[in-house]
């Protein structure tokens, strides 16, 4: 046998598991399809310095914003699937894109690989603390007899919140007034001055509000009570079983990527979350940490995309 044929061989039985040694091997580079400053880029930094520390070869968050989120997801889909260009996924990447663009780019599930959902941040319901309301159900009975007073601000049409809103309008049997912005917290200053009945935020972001008694939080997001604002009920309970809103984090690879390889990351994904100091600077953004195995992710994210779809479809709600 000649020396050639025999080193052809030797390497097929190299197991892929020695091969996923090798990363990484050079810099990591952690695409954040948003802007810098924001959730997605304040995630992939806080377990970008982490995952540093504990390889010992760098992780760079590289921030390619534009099209809501599409042109960084794209890069990551053409990339090499070897673990050295990741993805900062979000909700609105992998789960509401798909449901207003009907020409998307990218396939949330065919160009890449779920690893683990780093953190949840679940919405809080916040409203103008001058509604005759204190409760979800007293709400939707206001919403029902005053639906052009009933106006709800979101992150921008087909935003998670927008659409957040039209999942909360058909569970609940109304109809309001959609007014986009361009954030938030935009939206949250428009209800704390009246100018809006109702908006989203996050827990971080609505806590001083809530607290100052400039909104009132009438219900948030999670299927469970978050431990992070544990008075405030679930919409679920509160009469909307089964209503869940928020954004994940993520961190998705190009398709195609070896199970040893995929294994490894998501292994030493879930050591970083484990840091106490970690969750520490998660619950202080809002969030809760995850780290579900990439089988149950891949799960979510299937549940998430026909939900969503479901929900623009019946709202009419497009991108423009």
């Amino acid at each position: 046998m000649n020396r050639m044929l025999l080193g052809v061989l030797l390497a097929a039985l190299v197991p892929a598991a020695a091969l996923a040694q090798n990363w990484p091997s050079r810099p990591v580079r952690v695409i954040v399809p948003f802007p810098s400053g924001g959730g997605a880029d304040i995630f992939a930094r806080v377990v970008s310095r982490k995952l540093q520390e504990n390889t010992g070869q760098s992780f760079i968050a590289d921030n390619r914003a534009g099209a809501s989120g599409i042109i960084g997801s794209e890069l990551v889909a053409r990339a090499a699937p070897d673990g050295h260009t990741l993805l900062l996924g979000t909700t609105g990447t992998h789960a509401t894109n798909p449901a207003i663009f009907p020409r998307l780019s990218y396939h949330p599930l065919r160009d890449f690989t779920p690893i683990t959902i780093l953190a949840d941040a679940p919405f809080v319901l916040l409203v103008n603390p001058k509604l005759p309301v204190n409760t979800l159900a007293e709400f939707i009975a206001w919403a029902r007899a005053h639906p052009t007073q009933y106006t709800y601000g979101s992150s921008g049409i087909g935003s998670s919140a927008h659409l957040g809103f039209e999942l909360f309008n058909l569970m609940a049997g109304v109809k309001g007034v959609h007014v986009p912005y361009k954030g938030l917290p935009i939206a949250m200053s428009d209800t704390i001055a009246g100018q809006l009945a109702v908006t989203w935020n996050s827990i971080s972001a609505a806590g001083p509000a809530v607290r100052a008694q400039q909104v009132r939080a009438l219900g948030i997001g999670s299927i469970k009570r978050s431990s992070l604002m544990p008075e405030v009920p679930t919409i679920g309970e509160s009469g909307l079983q089964g209503y869940e809103l928020g954004s994940w984090y993520a961190f998705l690879g190009p398709a195609g990527m070896r199970p040893a390889l995929v294994g490894q990351l998501h292994g030493e994904m879930i050591r970083a979350l484990q840091d106490p100091a970690m969750r520490q600077q998660f619950a202080a953004l809002g969030a809760e940490a995850v780290g579900n195995s990439p089988a149950e992710f891949r799960a979510l994210l299937e549940k998430d995309l026909a939900k969503w779809a479901k929900v623009a479809r019946e709202a009419s709600v497009k991108a423009e």
